[in-house]
């Protein structure tokens, strides 16, 4: 058995590295309209992102508290069933970026954590309630998300209807980097806290807090791994959000983007943990949708769908499997 303190450091430094793949994985979510719309070059949207990101860490630890305490009570984790579930949705994580699948890292995340819990206890400790909830909202998300975006464009296109076409896109060029800088913040915002709550699950097990608690070091440790992660890019799926879903013009993504990020940024205060890479995803096809259904490339959501779908069953065989390789460090 392994000394508690160095399985400590390993749940601390691999929830850093999945936050930093978290970041790769999820550039595309903030700044793949700006780019794929031409309004900012790639690379100066990635380091946009990566400092907002940073930035939207500290704005609250409600989504961190939910991962740690809506799925299974922290008294019933170990740091050995955490490292297993950080290990699988890091492997997933590499594995979807290489091939361009914008899968949802939250889902992916869940997933490996329910996977290891059922190796170590069993079905019996998992808060049904909770994930049901958690599940439902990241379905919703998406919904919501093309919904609203789609009748901001809707909005935008009446309010700017008797102007001509090329001046509205000069108008929406600054605009957009402003959504842009919102959807990178709320990135941030969201799935930096998904990190944190691993971590303070992890000081739960090891016995530095009777209750979970985030400390400050942890919100400056995940913020700053998620903002490398996006400064290293995603670029093959940037390309495929950005361009290859739908031919967005600054209009198009300033409404993307402000709707992802006003419903991102409400539900990590309220404390609900949704799936960013769903949100401006369905933002996206909903912007798309409402000017032109044909505009959609429907094949491509297609295989993003599906994507999603193997995401939760997918992640939580890894998450099983890794602990019964991993359980015999725990003696």
């Amino acid at each position: 058995m392994l000394d508690p303190f160095w399985l400590l450091v390993a749940v601390v430094v691999l929830a850093l590295i999945f936050d930093f793949t978290n970041g790769w994985h999820d550039t595309a979510n903030a700044i793949a309209t700006v780019v794929g719309t031409r309004t900012l070059s790639p690379w100066a949207a990635i380091f946009m992102a990566a400092g907002l990101n940073l930035a939207g860490a500290f704005f609250s630890t409600a989504v961190a508290k939910a991962i740690g305490k809506d799925i299974v009570d922290p008294e019933n984790v170990t740091l050995v069933l955490l490292i297993s579930a950080l290990l699988a949705v890091i492997m997933w994580n590499i594995i979807t970026v290489l091939l361009g699948l914008p899968t949802s890292s939250s889902h992916a995340l869940i997933g490996s954590l329910i996977g290891a819990v059922i190796a170590y206890k069993g079905f019996g400790v998992l808060k049904v309630h909770g994930i049901i909830m958690i599940l439902v909202a990241m379905l919703i998300s998406p919904v919501l998300g093309a919904l609203f975006s789609g009748s901001l464009i809707k909005l935008i296109r009446k309010l700017f209807q008797n102007m001509p076409r090329s001046r509205v896109k000069r108008i929406f060029k600054p605009l957009q980097i402003v959504s842009s800088a919102f959807m990178a913040f709320s990135h941030g915002a969201s799935d930096a806290q998904k990190a944190m709550g691993i971590v303070a699950m992890a000081l739960v097990a090891y016995g530095s807090y009777s209750d979970l608690t985030v400390p400050s070091w942890v919100k400056v440790a995940a913020g700053l791994s998620m903002g490398l992660g996006t400064a290293m890019g995603g670029q093959k799926i940037i390309h495929t959000i950005g361009s290859r879903l739908s031919r967005l013009e600054t209009p198009q993504g300033f409404a993307a983007e402000t709707g992802s990020a006003i419903l991102l940024t409400t539900v990590a205060k309220i404390g609900i943990p949704v799936s960013t890479t769903h949100t401006i995803t369905g933002s996206i096809i909903g912007v798309g949708a409402a000017e032109r259904v044909r505009s959609v490339r429907w094949s491509v959501a297609g295989k993003i769908i599906y994507a999603w779908v193997l995401t939760l069953p997918g992640t939580a065989v890894m998450g099983f499997l890794f602990y019964h390789v991993l359980k015999f460090l725990e003696g």
